[in-house]
């Protein structure tokens, strides 16, 4: 049995009806899809359409592709989500516009987190901050490891829900604004000045005052944002 399809952007018609059949498990994680002859049969195209749905759906992190195999169908996860939008991310990013919204984006998001941590943190995590933050007093002028002990202090805040997808969100937003890190990071005494930022969200999340916590991580972030503005030369 053929399916009909219009005949405007071919390929876009067969990847939607693919996409469909994985989100209805009717094709599941880690099946293989039909061989490219017999998709061009089904549903009547070339191969060239067969071939750019599949590239479609593969950078949608649904399809596997492989030299020699048949497509498989990919495992969702939140990396692959994200990973598809890092070029989008990028481009908005060239801008300065661009790059202000992504700052308030984060100040949204890590201010909620470390609400969340303030309320329901445990004993294991707090000791998984505290680490942490003596990880990052540890690296204070060492720019290298400090800039990696500032996103793992970060990092150990967003894991706290225990939600994959505040992890995978906070290594996305880390990596789209690394330009803004090196820059801050590099400039005369902003070690310091992060870290004590960091002590003093650390001492909110433990003493289990969200508030607080959100202040000290509202303040911080726009510290790094003015300081980022005004190395750049561009108006705050």
């Amino acid at each position: 049995m053929s399916v009909a399809l219009k005949r405007s952007r071919l390929f876009e018609q067969v990847a939607e009806i693919l996409e469909q059949r994985i989100r209805d498990r009717l094709m599941p994680a880690g099946a293989e899809l039909p061989s490219e002859r017999q998709l061009m049969k089904e549903f009547g195209v070339g191969r060239t359409a067969v071939r750019e749905a599949l590239f479609h759906l593969q950078r949608m992190g649904l399809v596997e592709l492989r030299t020699g195999a048949r497509a498989r169908v990919a495992i969702p996860s939140a990396e692959a989500v994200m990973t598809s939008l890092a070029g989008s991310a990028r481009y908005v990013l060239s801008d300065a516009d661009g790059m202000r919204h992504f700052q308030e984006a984060r100040v949204l998001f890590e201010t909620g987190l470390v609400r969340d941590a303030a309320r329901h943190a445990t004993a294991a995590d707090i000791a998984r901050l505290g680490d942490a933050l003596t990880a990052n007093r540890e690296a204070i002028g060492d720019l290298r490891r400090f800039e990696e002990t500032d996103v793992g202090f970060h990092y150990a805040i967003a894991a706290t829900p225990n939600n994959p997808i505040y992890a995978v969100l906070h290594t996305a937003l880390i990596e789209w604004l690394v330009d803004q890190r090196r820059v801050t990071l590099s400039y005369p005494g902003q070690n310091r000045v992060a870290y004590d930022a960091h002590a003093a969200i650390f001492e909110a999340i433990a003493a289990r005052d969200p508030d607080q916590a959100d202040a000290r991580m509202r303040s911080h972030l726009a510290q790094v944002s003015d300081l980022y503005w005004k190395v750049r030369g561009a108006p705050q």
